[in-house]
């Protein structure tokens, strides 16, 4: 038994290896692909012996890296953000997307903005964790109702009902304030180009922090996966475990909202890949989960620049050509159990 387990674990630390090989190649790649291709030699002379005096260097350093950067973060930090969630309520339809945190996050950035104004990044953050936290309790506390406890079905039908509420508040106000629409159309539209890398560093902090805090909790996630009762009797404190798995999830899915808009299906799709490779113990599906995520949308953001080049096809819409169809499997196969 000690051999195969230390079998399972090698081979697991190799798709681990193999994993960040893949995402190594797929940021050199984001960094070189575009409307103006830019060779990797180059691309590695501009990272290591920057010339300011060279286009090539300058597009890398200032556009691409920041865009790379972000798609990294926010791919991480959804697809973990799923698992999370996914784990909390038992669901696997479960993501940020689906249940409306991410569209929580984004009509009180809009509301905000279009009554307010917003000074800078760090505001759009503390605005995003507001809406996420709004949002997730509204689902939760419907979720809740009934005589049953928390309801899979009732959880997902509350989800798209608020998602569904907040994206038509979201177009309300842009119909509203029209002359305010471009200040605000990139957390709508879904986006990880656009800003500057020194306004994105200090919004990674969250992201990092709140991925590291996952894995630290993945043991004690393994055990309330085997139902309240169980993980109580094993001394699991099942309510403070609950609230902070809820905080990591607004904290992740507030911070990539508030650098990239909604972008949807990542945090539904990862979480079930890697568990068909890497299985349900969340030491590996957390990481694996982190790796995968931030590859998937790195090579969505590739594909939307080279599709139609020089268009930049939405890549939210890139993401849901992937997410769709597996939503409608996911429901399906739910339909088959019911």
């Amino acid at each position: 038994m000690m051999q195969a387990l230390n079998s399972r674990r090698s081979r697991l630390l190799l798709l681990g290896v193999i994993s960040c090989v893949f995402l190594s190649i797929t940021c050199f790649a984001s960094l070189a692909a575009g409307q103006y291709s830019i060779p990797i030699s180059h691309v590695w002379g501009a990272l290591w012996s920057n010339d300011s005096h060279s286009i090539e260097h300058v597009i890398v350093t200032t556009t691409r890296l920041s865009r790379t950067v972000v798609a990294c973060a926010v791919g991480a930090g959804l697809a973990v953000a799923g698992v999370l969630m996914q784990s909390l309520t038992r669901n696997p339809l479960a993501s940020p997307a689906i249940f409306g945190v991410n569209g929580g996050a984004v009509f009180f950035i809009v509301l905000v903005t279009q009554f307010f104004g917003l000074g800078n990044l760090n505001d759009a953050i503390w605005i995003a964790f507001a809406g996420a936290a709004f949002a997730g309790a509204l689902v939760y506390g419907i979720g809740m109702l009934g005589q049953d406890g928390l309801s899979p079905v009732r959880v997902v039908l509350a989800g798209a009902a608020i998602s569904a509420l907040f994206m038509s508040f979201t177009q309300g106000m842009l119909v509203l304030g029209q002359e305010g629409i471009d200040s605000v159309l990139f957390w709508v539209a879904g986006s990880v180009s656009g800003r500057e890398l020194s306004v994105v560093l200090p919004v990674l902090p969250y992201i990092g922090v709140s991925i590291g805090v996952a894995l630290l909790l993945s043991p004690h996630l393994n055990i309330l996966l085997s139902g309240d009762a169980i993980a109580t009797g094993l001394g699991q404190n099942t309510a403070l475990l609950k609230v902070a798995v809820s905080l990591l999830v607004i904290l992740l899915a507030g911070a990539s909202v508030a650098i990239a808009g909604s972008i949807g299906f990542i945090g539904l799709i990862v979480p079930h890949m890697v568990r068909q490779v890497v299985g349900h113990r969340h030491q590996w599906l957390l990481a694996f989960s982190a790796l995968w995520g931030a590859s998937l949308l790195l090579v969505a953001d590739i594909a939307s620049r080279l599709l139609l080049a020089p268009q930049e096809i939405p890549i939210g819409a890139m993401t849901a050509i992937f997410g769709a169809p597996l939503f409608v499997y996911l429901a399906r196969k739910g339909n088959a159990h019911d």
